[in-house]
């Protein structure tokens, strides 16, 4: 793989995962707007997202000041060699800052120092997933995260006496409830949830996370699973904590949930929380 080809595709990943939100998530808000009441708060909110969304697509412009951390996913045929789309990424990076498209978002710790590179170990994620025999073509999807949004993130261990929740769907559900009420409109609702049940801490929270890749409308494919999704989508709003918790039918555009296998000594319930602004992009690399 051309390590200098690779870098540009995945710039232009940066640049439309940062300008351009994904036609799932645009056909959400609009919906939601829609159902808001006329001249309420909700809908004036969900109408200036929208304006929002489309006027950095037509300047290609970050549609959040907050350009977000980034995650890269690649699904590889097997014996791909991963160091050059390491050196691709961060080429990738450093063209996007440059352009714009993300803004100097990495800070050392304990330092406290600027990385100007927009790139350092660990920063940004880059995840390896090699494919079936099938998968013939690299692939790579970005997911720009934004901090509001990520500090929202929760984990729950399982029985919690606190929100009388067990070891069993209906325990995930108050737990799910629990982090949306708690989030409020600190996280730029209206929101995505992805969840993992089980796993170990830090697994789960790789795997929550990876659920905000999934297109809004698919559902998982486990049917206790896809019902506790529509559920909790439907239970989160009616809390009435609506866009920017101003309050509103829209609390939620979607939840996406997985599940890993666990020790019976834990049962975790991760929660990765995302803004409105969904911002994730893929393309093919070859």
């Amino acid at each position: 793989m051309d390590t200098k080809h690779a870098a540009g595709l995945l710039a232009d990943l940066l640049r439309r995962a940062s300008t351009e939100l994904p036609a799932d998530v645009l056909d959400a808000l609009g919906r939601a707007e829609a159902a808001e009441a006329p001249g309420g708060p909700a809908r004036a909110s969900l109408a200036t997202i929208r304006e929002n969304a489309r006027l950095a697509r037509e300047g290609s412009v970050p549609a959040c000041q907050d350009t977000g951390t980034p995650s890269f996913w690649f699904d590889l045929p097997d014996g791909t060699p991963v160091l050059p789309l390491r050196e691709a990424v961060r080429e990738a990076v450093a063209r996007a800052t440059a352009a714009g498209h993300l803004r100097l978002n990495v800070i050392e710790v304990p330092s406290g120092r600027q990385v100007s590179s927009n790139f350092a170990d660990g920063s940004p994620a880059i995840h390896f997933r090699f494919g079936p025999p099938e998968t013939t073509r690299p692939r790579a999807t970005v997911l720009l995260k934004g901090g509001g949004s990520e500090n929202q993130g929760r984990q729950y261990s399982l029985p919690d006496s606190a929100l009388g929740a067990g070891r069993d769907p209906e325990g995930v559900r108050k737990c799910l409830l629990d982090a949306v009420w708690r989030a409020q409109g600190a996280g730029c609702a209206p929101g995505v949830l992805g969840v993992c049940v089980g796993g170990d801490r830090a697994g789960a929270f790789a795997c929550a996370k990876e659920q905000l890749l999934r297109p809004l409308p698919d559902e998982s494919p486990d049917p206790t699973l896809a019902a506790l999704e529509k559920r909790v989508l439907a239970e989160a709003n009616e809390l009435g904590v609506g866009p920017m918790g101003l309050g509103g039918r829209t609390t939620l555009l979607g939840v996406k949930i997985a599940a890993l296998p666990r020790v019976p000594a834990s049962y975790f319930v991760t929660v990765a929380y995302n803004c409105w602004a969904v911002r994730r992009a893929s393309a093919a690399l070859a």
